[in-house]
């Protein structure tokens, strides 16, 4: 065999298993670098929810951990507690915008079953669903409808 048909032998070699190996590498890498941000998001909007849950701790006297609606509020703790809920939605708008979506691997939809169970226990406060109306004034319409139906779901009585 002469050089010229060596070198036919390894081109031929290179577009037959080379070329498709290397296309097949690229396109895991691809899924890895995806599967990487995406964890990122999560963690960084996950980051965000502990720093949420510090201002709720430092207003206790709103008593936003309980169940139970809490009427017993001035005026000032009323309007602390709309902006604690104003940013609760505001994070849960940019967690529904960056994790969900219509169709989700298994890594994406175990990361948006943490955020679907926080919305649902939000939902289950009276006084946050009561709230959710005027806190989904100008929010994206699809994430504003998917936490109302959450809303029906967790509170059926209440008409949101």
């Amino acid at each position: 065999m002469n050089l010229k048909d060596l070198l036919e032998l390894g081109s031929f070699l290179v577009t037959v298993i080379g070329l498709p190996f290397a296309i097949a590498v690229f396109f895991i890498e691809q899924r890895k670098e995806r599967d990487n941000e995406d964890e990122e998001a999560y963690q960084l909007l996950s980051d965000a929810y502990n720093e949420f849950l510090q201002v709720v701790l430092q207003n206790p006297d709103l008593k936003l951990r309980t169940e139970r609606r809490n009427d017993e509020l001035n005026d000032e703790q009323l309007e602390r507690r709309r902006i604690i809920f104003e940013m609760l939605i505001s994070l849960f708008e940019r967690a529904y915008i960056v994790a969900w979506e219509p169709e989700m691997s298994a890594n994406q939809r175990r990361r948006w079953a943490s955020w679907e169970d926080y919305m649902r226990e939000w939902c289950r406060r009276e006084d946050f669903v009561a709230l959710l109306p005027q806190l989904l004034r100008g929010e994206d319409p699809d994430f504003a409808e998917y936490i109302k139906g959450i809303a029906r779901e967790e509170l059926p009585g209440w008409l949101v």
